[in-house]
């Protein structure tokens, strides 16, 4: 896609919309209205957008404020982070979350509108990458990057997946404006895109890779973790706002860290309200935000995704869609900080939980992560699925090498002695057996065969 087309597009997703919405508006000087813009299936935005929302803990936290004024939350969701950059630069929406390309987005429209925004907390992240998967068609004879090469490729411009997608290609030396056709289309588009035929591929972020699998409509060919590079979702404020209701934007930072809190300590009924609230399996949720999922939750801002965003900015001005963006200055982690007082030091050096094998049993809906069964090997979890195969809800493993975890019928599993080991995508499988004499990939099946 030319570059001229690839920013035209653009523009028509930041021009200014006429949707209803308002930023923080007193109308009688009583009533205060702030409005928040969140991605109801971006699911690892869930802590300032439907998680949040379902638990009420803002709305808690603004009558706590005792200032005397009424508080109303207007809570509009969008498919992607451009029509809440064009709502918030249109002074309609005062916080909003999206993914890491579309924040630097949201930076420099900002500041080239005069109306700039700050990156404020952090929601979800993926230390190596592994929010933004490339998938094909469960039946589609390609099995490697290369194999892209001419193809279809269904992506958003200006995304954290379209993002990976190029670093991808770049790494297989693929050019990723001349070696594919790049299709610019929202998510749900790309999906009907690739089930119909009309894409070879598709590129897309959390949780659409794990919902195409989940159904059978999609297989994993990239796990974005293979680029070893920061992924994240993040709140971003407008200037204008924080400045004039600091303790609303901080009442927010406060119910986001709750809203953390209620998830990491209760993953499964966490994944079961943004399932009912997104009309998503729970199942795919738990996937990405599960106790060991994908996706690791905490609003501080921590200084590898600072710098990850810094690298960002050399994809979004090499396709146009940027000039130069001083993240720095869009960094402002002093509403976070006095939020959360002495514990956000605490949760700037806390690491994420280590990967494991996880079994969701029948019958665990609604408890805490007790409710789920982890195990120290991922041929421990065969065995146990082995003998409980009418009992599960849904089965989980890391990637032998990069961690990120998938559906366990839906791995690409490789038997290397009495190791059985999964892996997301038939590429890096096909990679540690070309290293290890006597691996060989095997199927589900065999592999739940040999692990009983």
């Amino acid at each position: 896609m030319k570059h001229k087309a690839i920013a035209a597009s653009l523009v028509l997703l930041l021009a200014p919309l006429t949707a209803c919405g308002g930023s923080a508006r007193a109308g009688d000087g009583s009533t205060v209205t702030v409005t928040v813009g969140y991605q109801s299936k971006t699911i690892n935005t869930v802590t300032a957008g439907t998680l949040l929302r379902s638990l009420g803990y803002f709305e808690k936290q603004l009558n706590s404020l005792g200032d005397g004024k009424t508080y109303k939350v207007d809570w509009q969701d969008y498919a992607t982070g451009a029509p809440i950059t064009a709502q918030m630069t249109a002074g309609k929406i005062d916080i909003g979350s999206m993914g890491d390309f579309p924040l630097l987005i949201n930076a420099a429209r900002g500041k080239q509108l005069g109306k700039p925004t700050h990156l404020v907390s952090v929601t979800g992240y993926n230390l190596r990458g592994g929010l933004n998967t490339i998938v094909t068609a469960p039946d589609s004879k390609l099995a490697s990057l290369a194999d892209l090469k001419g193809k279809k490729v269904s992506t958003s411009i200006g995304s954290a997946a379209d993002g990976t997608l190029v670093r991808a290609l770049q790494r297989a030396g693929i050019d990723p404006d001349q070696g594919i056709e790049k299709l610019n289309q929202q998510p749900a588009v790309g999906a009907s895109a690739l089930s119909a035929g009309s894409a070879d591929a598709l590129s897309q972020f959390v949780a659409w890779p794990g919902l195409l699998a989940y159904q059978g409509k999609a297989k994993a060919l990239y796990d974005g973790a293979r680029l070893n590079l920061p992924t994240f979702h993040g709140v971003t404020a407008r200037e204008d706002f924080a400045k004039e209701r600091p303790a609303v934007l901080e009442a927010f930072l406060k119910a986001q860290a709750e809203a953390t809190d209620y998830l990491n300590d209760h993953p499964v009924a966490a994944a079961e309200k943004v399932a009912e609230a997104t009309g998503l399996p729970a199942e795919v949720v738990y996937l990405y935000n599960g106790a060991h999922g994908i996706s690791t939750f905490d609003p501080a801002i921590k200084p590898q995704l600072i710098s990850a965003l810094k690298d960002d900015v050399s994809i979004l001005k090499s396709a146009k869609l940027t000039g130069d963006v001083d993240v720095d200055a869009f960094v402002d982690d002093q509403y976070v900080k006095k939020a959360l007082g002495t514990d956000y030091a605490k949760r700037l050096t806390a690491t994420p939980p280590a990967a494991a094998s996880e079994v969701w049993p029948k019958g665990a809906s609604g408890t805490p992560a007790s409710g789920t069964r982890t195990f120290k090997t991922p041929a421990e979890l065969l065995a146990y699925v082995a003998k409980h195969k009418s009992g599960i809800r849904a089965a989980y493993v890391p990637d032998a090498t990069t961690g990120t975890l998938w559906f366990a019928d839906k791995a690409v599993w490789v038997a290397d002695g009495e190791k059985l080991l999964p892996f997301v995508t038939p590429a890096t499988a096909q990679e540690y057996v070309a290293g290890h004499g006597g691996a060989r990939v095997v199927t589900y099946a065999t592999a739940l065969a040999r692990a009983s």
